[in-house]
């Protein structure tokens, strides 16, 4: 007996309020943009500046007990993790700390530095400091926009290989759906206020992949229903791509949010604001492959005049439901 999280075969109107989703969206969208704006994003270390201090102690890490220590003396944005080699000694145990930069500084100050050991001495008293580095904030702004190139080269990329693959219809809402989702990734954070780093950058990259997916997949099966049905309208024919891809889709979705939904709540502080963000992109990433990637279509029109099916349309696994 097999799960299935949708019927075998389904035949909704996925464009009846069309105008309602991608009025929605636009909204969404608009929020994002006046809460970066107005608040802008909470930038972590790697983009504000700070220190890096890697400790060393014969007792085991407590990360919790080293986190304690330090937030009494408001530093601000600390984050803490242990450090593993299997090089490393039965005695020898690491944690990397960072510490953002204080207000009119550069990076942390010796004294700072000095107070960080005093506290974490009251938890490990044979605590050593093996290397301070200090990220000051000229760095930090070359990060920020490598970021953002990252980003952008990613989308172009995007637009180019499903330029390539299918038509320029199909490109420009590929595209399209992928800025939704970026933009609202960004906006969440800015307006939540969740620490913004390089590993949230690196799960926009993975947010425009599995967005690309999604979309590629619904994409490709359009493109064969186009020539399987010649007369039909677009409107009709995208439904149909949209329906046989729906059991795929939601099964791929569920199961991957089910891995995340663990990982934010066991995996701790250090990457949960990463896995909060692939459990937002996967949500509003299914969402803008069906609702607006294809709304996009709709609206764009495409060329119906094939002449014969495509052996190689790559659909075989559209469908399959685990």
């Amino acid at each position: 007996m097999r799960l299935r999280l949708v019927p075998k075969e389904t035949s909704w109107d996925f464009f009846s309020r069309s105008k309602l989703w991608l009025g929605l969206s636009a909204l969404m969208m608009v929020l994002a943009f006046v809460s970066f704006f107005l608040q802008g994003l909470n930038y972590g270390i790697d983009f504000r500046g700070g220190t890096t201090v890697r400790t060393e102690s014969a007792q085991p890490v407590d990360v919790a007990a080293y986190r304690g220590a330090i937030d009494q003396l408001e530093l601000g944005d600390v984050t803490i993790t242990e450090v593993f080699d299997p090089t490393f000694g039965p005695d020898q145990n690491v944690a990397m700390i960072r510490i953002q930069a204080q207000e009119g500084q550069e990076s942390v100050s010796g004294a700072i530095v000095d107070d960080v050991l005093t506290a974490l001495q009251a938890v490990a008293p044979d605590i050593e400091f093996t290397s301070v580095e200090s990220v000051g904030p000229k760095v930090s702004g070359e990060l920020i926009q490598t970021a953002v190139i990252a980003v952008v080269l990613a989308i172009g990329a995007v637009l180019i290989y499903i330029w390539a693959r299918f038509e320029w219809q199909f490109a420009l809402g590929a595209v399209v759906a992928l800025v939704h989702d970026v933009l609202l990734t960004i906006g969440i954070f800015s307006e939540l206020q969740i620490r913004f780093d390089l590993a949230i950058i690196a799960a926009l990259l993975t947010i425009v992949g599995y967005s690309l997916n999604d979309t590629v997949v619904v994409f490709d099966r359009v493109r064969e229903n186009l020539r399987k049905y010649k007369k039909r309208p677009l409107k009709e024919v995208l439904n149909i791509s949209i329906n046989e891809t729906l059991s795929r889709t939601v099964m791929t979705s569920v199961t991957t949010l089910l891995a995340l939904i663990s990982l934010f709540v066991l995996g701790g502080d250090v990457i949960r604001g990463f896995v909060f963000a692939m459990i937002w992109g996967v949500i509003i990433g299914t969402y803008s492959s069906i609702f607006v990637a294809s709304a996009m279509l709709l609206w764009l029109g495409v060329k119906r005049d094939w002449s014969k099916p495509d052996a190689n349309a790559g659909t075989q696994f559209a469908n399959v439901d685990a």
